[in-house]
């Protein structure tokens, strides 16, 4: 039987395609329910693809329920539809914190978060692309106002990179918001809700950061330890805060409204942060 290489290509995506939707079928099943703006080219205007993205929750979910073990509060807080933003506390080293929040969103809320990443990662080579495909946006005003305008759920860390690379010995203290977020949603009108996330403070210690900057990094991370510990994740959702409420949306150009919105979001989520570890037993329970 003499085959082509294109006819055998076309045969082995076919194949490809069929034995992806058998391995993810419970977390296509997830992700299809969630509506998608094909762009026409299989994918978002941001890159956002189902079937990556469902690739993706295969792989964070065992993680998720088996690893971290991860109890989540409150996630009704969430708007079932409509624009809005979660803004949570940032920490651990690696960002597996997003992780498990992304996939909590997905598993409990039936929403497609936008994880929205710092300055330096849509420049990572092969990942960048791997993290577009399951809905994580650059974090330009540009790109954040189109998605708000089309009603999706924003998920925003302000602590950035400080957040994930400060000492052990204060973990848990939450380091200054960007306030970027505030504006838009006050421009926007668009709710917060803030998440305390309890637990990822502990699985990855850093004992050391080098100054290297590729592909524009602040640093190089040097964990205590190669793989995530197996920490117990606590993920609490306060209320939905309304920071436009008795604002206009031009209110939005001023600065010290915007200061002063973050820093009621800042407070909330570390009042969230600080109940999580009051009510939990240990950092491995």
């Amino acid at each position: 039987m003499n085959v082509q290489p294109a006819a055998l290509q076309s045969l082995l995506g076919r194949a490809g395609r069929r034995l992806a939707s058998t391995l993810l079928a419970e977390p296509l099943e997830h992700v299809r329910s969630i509506p998608f703006r094909d762009a026409g080219h299989g994918h978002d205007v941001f890159g956002y693809e189902p079937l990556h993205a469902a690739f993706g929750l295969s792989l964070m979910t065992p993680l998720y329920r088996y690893w971290f073990r991860v109890d989540s509060h409150g996630v009704e807080h969430l708007p079932a539809r409509g624009p809005a933003l979660v803004v949570g506390n940032h920490s651990g080293t690696l960002p597996f914190d997003a992780m498990m929040l992304w996939t909590d969103v997905i598993l409990r809320r039936q929403r497609m978060p936008r994880p929205v990443a710092d300055y330096f990662v849509p420049a990572l080579p092969f990942v960048s692309t791997l993290f577009a495909r399951a809905g994580v946006v650059g974090g330009t005003a540009g790109n954040l106002r189109v998605l708000l305008d089309a009603g999706e759920l924003l998920m925003v860390f302000p602590e950035g990179v400080p957040g994930i690379a400060k000492p052990f010995r204060e973990r848990y203290q939450l380091r200054e918001f960007r306030v970027g977020y505030a504006e838009l949603a006050i421009r926007h009108q668009a709710p917060v809700v803030p998440v305390g996330i309890v637990g990822a403070e502990e699985q990855m210690p850093q004992i050391a950061r080098l100054p290297v900057h590729a592909f524009g990094a602040p640093h190089l991370p040097v964990p205590l330890t190669l793989v995530p510990l197996p920490v117990h994740y606590h993920l609490h959702y306060g209320e939905p805060l309304l920071l436009h409420e008795g604002l206009r949306p031009e209110d939005a150009d001023d600065p010290e409204v915007v200061r002063r919105a973050s820093e009621r979001v800042r407070h909330a989520v570390q009042a969230l942060v600080d109940e999580g570890l009051r009510l939990r037993k240990g950092v491995f329970r």
